[in-house]
């Protein structure tokens, strides 16, 4: 039997990140999930129609550390409130914060994971009406009832005032993926069509969510191929695409695109097979100490 075309499906995030937390020590995560769906349809005609867009990348800090291309995870460069900023600059975003798939991609073009200018590439195109004069960041929150309770609907506030007729969320590390599940549940209870880009396919079906684009790349990619404009454009054009034609919640499509003709980059991961006692209890550290860097910034 082929061993690596075994591995030639969506990765487990769940299970994963599960047995690689328990082994460091920590409890059991409950992700979120919900039977009933909500969907809104697309008011208007595409090309017509404002777009937001909805990031869980961070704005840059110099004073918070190593943010840059294949930089560690980076605990305090998280942030915990929603923020916004002007589509009609360059913004310089990170995702540092979040673990993103760093054996396998660097984060070193944020056309991946912040698709901003082929966003406004399709607006000069007329393949949509406008983009939304703001983007939003949304904090990547384990605590499933601030994200609910606090940020999603300050994300529905912001995207309505904005008067957008539907966003686009794109996720980055596996709990980026549920928090987005659940802003684009609370935009879709408001009114607003959503399609959710990511590479964590079992968690947003496990949480349920209208329209998902899934991308079968490694974490930090799911806006498309790192310096491909051609593999970001296309990747745009599948989400605007579900936007149009989804009638249904729940309703997911997969990009054709492989991030590579060998599937073995999917297992690893956060996999333990490849990991000592030793740089276990050394991960364990590390990983507290970053939490312990982010606490006075939570509590702000």
């Amino acid at each position: 039997m082929d061993a690596a075309a075994d591995l030639d499906e969506p990765i487990p995030y769940r299970a994963r990140t599960r047995a690689y937390y328990g082994a460091l020590g920590y409890p059991p995560y409950r992700w979120a999930r919900f039977d009933d769906v909500p969907f809104a349809p697309l008011r208007k005609p595409l090309p017509e129609a404002c777009l937001a867009l909805v990031t869980t990348a961070a704005p840059y800090q110099p004073d918070k550390g190593d943010q840059g291309p294949g930089a560690p995870y980076n605990g305090a460069a998280k942030f915990f409130t929603v923020y916004s900023g002007p589509t009609d600059s360059d913004p310089d975003l990170r995702i540092a914060h979040i673990a993103y798939d760093r054996d396998h991609t660097r984060a070193d073009d944020p056309g991946t994971y912040f698709p901003l200018a082929a966003l406004q590439a399709a607006e000069a195109a007329g393949r949509i009406g406008r983009v939304a004069s703001r983007f939003h960041g949304l904090p990547t929150n384990r605590s499933q009832r601030v994200t609910i309770e606090t940020d999603a609907p300050e994300i529905v506030r912001r995207v309505r005032a904005d008067g957008a007729d539907a966003a686009i969320l794109v996720a980055n590390c596996p709990v980026c993926h549920q928090s987005l599940a659940l802003a684009a549940r609370a935009l879709e209870e408001a009114g607003l069509a959503t399609v959710l880009m990511g590479c964590a396919k079992d968690v947003v079906e496990h949480c349920g969510v209208p329209r998902f684009l899934f991308s079968d790349f490694p974490l930090g990619n799911a806006a498309g191929r790192p310096h491909d404009r051609a593999s970001q454009a296309a990747t745009l054009d599948l989400a605007l695409a579900l936007l149009e034609s989804a009638t249904a919640p729940r309703t997911t499509v997969q990009s054709p695109q492989a991030w590579s003709a060998d599937p073995s980059w999917k297992a690893d991961y956060a996999s333990l097979h490849r990991l000592s006692a030793e740089e276990i209890a050394r991960r364990r550290e590390a990983f507290e100490s970053e939490k312990r860097k982010a606490r006075p910034e939570r509590r702000a």
